[in-house]
């Protein structure tokens, strides 16, 4: 899926003219669709083609950057469920967070606020307590910093996660709930 971003990219020059834009769908402006319309540069395809784990696997150096509700200490992200209830489907996030582990030189990313304003509650939970959407990412990132996952034991990322992601009013929380969970953070 993509919006007005990659209208943007395009009217900047930033995309490769050899390779055309692909997604299963789009969302935006009237100017977007406009630029959309019989564009040689885009190719619409049903999602279990653009969604391919294998194929987004065969592209050297992927990174995938999905969003995410929650995520724990575990490294564990929730991007479907909030309050009880179903929030969103997760789209394409498990088939494009393994399709860029698998990829030559591949990330994924998940990136989430530190802190939800609305519901005035930490994003960052020692467990989910609903369907875990992805796992295994190689980075998460709020706008407190990154947390670095590849590569770290659960001790290390739950660290990581707590002291680079986490918002700074609920570290100590999150430090005496991973110590709970037998994290030793």
């Amino acid at each position: 899926m993509f919006s007005d971003g990659v209208l943007g990219l395009a009217k900047a020059g930033a995309l490769d003219p050899a390779q055309p834009v692909t997604a299963s769908f789009a969302f935006g402006s009237a100017d977007l669709y406009a630029w959309l319309d019989r564009n040689p540069d885009v190719r619409m395809l049903r999602t279990e083609t653009v969604n391919d784990p294998a194929r987004i696997a065969r592209r050297p150096r992927m990174v995938s950057v999905n969003s995410a509700l929650q995520v724990d200490l575990l490294a564990q992200a929730n991007a479907t469920w909030a309050g009880g209830r179903i929030h969103s489907g997760f789209g394409g996030q498990t088939d494009f967070v393994v399709g860029a582990l698998h990829s030559a030189g591949g990330r994924a990313v998940i990136a989430l606020p530190s802190w939800h304003p609305k519901a005035d509650v930490s994003t960052v939970v020692p467990r989910l307590d609903g369907p875990v959407t992805s796992f295994q990412h190689s980075f998460i990132v709020s706008e407190q910093g990154t947390a670095v996952i590849w590569g770290h034991d659960a001790s290390g990322q739950a660290e990581q996660i707590i002291s680079q992601v986490a918002h700074p009013s609920v570290r100590e929380e999150l430090r005496q709930a991973g110590r709970d969970l037998g994290l030793g953070v």
